[in-house]
């Protein structure tokens, strides 16, 4: 009996113990991916001989990449190079590397755009189908803008010429910055390479699209403003600029950027001002330093009084509701500073375009509608509005906006001139 108790406690042991497999243990293992090895060359070999066996015909070669199985996702970069270049180029150069080349490529057109269209074209259709190449364009361009040097210089108008009409064509997504700031290397700029370039794409471009049209795309490469930047430092200034794209023909483009200085200086000598003002700066200094800008940004006489009289009213601390503190401060202005508008409203004509002005804020803000009369009054007091003007103003004045009204509420003061003229 014992010895049956025995065999039955065995049993159990062995029963509760995991019964060996046949498979026995398995063991797990991470997979790996194996990267097949990288052979741009035969990609490369491959994509000429499409351009050989069609003999150039772009249309054709489109229909034949369409329908290859070449790994356009992993070469892009050797793509763009044969359709630039004929071949693949070396690495970080654009000199041509060993294997198959073509003659129907970018750089071996004539530098015409009647035969550098058919390539944006045709890039902009396999870019329509494989969009994923847009990124390999912009490398590939990107790098190019940037070995301008490398090139002879008919190589640099035909990528001037592609890149211009690439923009026109709206080519699928390239954007401006992929182009110009690559330029912006100071050796380039040095050698004058970047500002032939430059000025070639402009002319280029300008054929079919409007000024407009380049300052858009300069805006979005973040050159609107830095245009003087593609030049060497010895030309680098506004009359380096003008002599340059006048003699060129790019009349329009001189006269935008002309316009721009003149914006900036314009700002520059408002900030100054308001500065000068705010700090109770002695009107003699404020008037040397005015002279100067108004010479240094050939301000006409009367934008100065225009301006002038724009900044010492944005000066003044006007109250929201209060009428007579408002009257105050304006007329406290007018009297600080009548020397500094004396200065400037030299005569007549001047005089009557500072009145055109008052006329025209006092017409737009309603908080000085009825300060209108009070204004004129103290610039006649301050000896900067003579009889004759205020005379001339009412008479014969031309400006319509509120004039009524004002030459109404000038009568009183009108009739006083009047009679004083009358009495001398």
């Amino acid at each position: 009996m014992f010895l049956t108790f025995l065999l039955d406690l065995d049993v159990d042991a062995y029963s509760s113990k995991e019964r060996p497999t046949l498979g026995g243990t398995r063991i797990k293992t991470r997979k790996r991916n194996i990267a097949a090895p990288l052979d741009p060359a035969a990609f490369a070999d491959a994509v000429v001989q499409i351009y050989l066996d069609n003999a150039g015909d772009l249309e054709l070669i489109a229909k034949s990449i369409e329908s290859s199985d070449l790994n356009f996702s992993r070469y892009g970069d050797t793509f763009f190079e044969v359709v630039f270049t004929g071949g693949r180029t070396q690495p970080g150069t654009t000199k041509p590397d060993e294997g198959e080349r073509h003659t129907y490529s970018i750089i071996d057109c004539e530098p015409k755009r009647e035969a550098i269209l058919p390539s944006v074209i045709y890039i902009q259709k396999i870019l329509r189908r494989r969009p994923f190449l847009i990124k390999n364009l912009e490398n590939v361009t990107r790098r190019f803008m940037q070995s301008l040097e490398l090139f002879e210089e008919n190589e640099r108008k035909k990528l001037a010429i592609f890149t211009a009409l690439a923009f026109s064509q709206k080519l699928s997504g390239l954007p401006p910055e992929t182009v110009f700031q690559p330029l912006l290397k100071d050796n380039l700029v040095g050698k004058g390479l970047v500002l032939s370039f430059i000025t070639d794409f402009f002319k280029e471009y300008l054929i079919d699209n409007s000024l407009d049209d380049l300052i858009a795309i300069l805006k979005r490469g973040k050159m609107e403003d830095n245009l003087l930047e593609f030049f060497p430092s010895a030309k680098r200034s506004p009359e380096g600029f003008s002599e340059h794209f006048t003699k060129e023909g790019l009349i329009p483009l001189v006269e935008y950027n002309e316009k721009k200085i003149y914006e900036v200086k314009v700002k520059d000598m408002k900030s100054a001002l308001t500065t000068q003002i705010a700090e109770e700066t002695e009107v003699s200094e404020v008037i040397e330093n005015v002279k100067q800008r108004v010479k240094d940004a050939k301000l006409p006489d009367t934008e100065a009084v225009r301006i002038l009289w724009d900044v010492l009213m944005d000066a003044v601390q006007w109250s929201g509701k209060n009428q007579q503190q408002n009257a105050n401060s304006a007329l406290r202005q007018v009297k600080t500073w009548a020397e500094l508008l004396n200065t400037f409203c030299t005569n007549g004509k001047l005089e009557l375009e500072l009145m055109y002005k008052v006329q025209m804020q006092c017409y737009e803000d309603a908080k000085l509608m009825k300060l209108f009369p009070e204004i004129v009054r103290s610039l006649y007091d301050q000896d900067v509005l003579a009889e004759d003007t205020i005379l001339y103003w009412v008479r014969k004045g031309t400006n319509p906006k509120g004039r009524q009204t004002f030459v109404k509420s000038l009568e009183p003061f009108v009739k006083w001139l009047e009679e004083a003229e009358e009495e001398e």
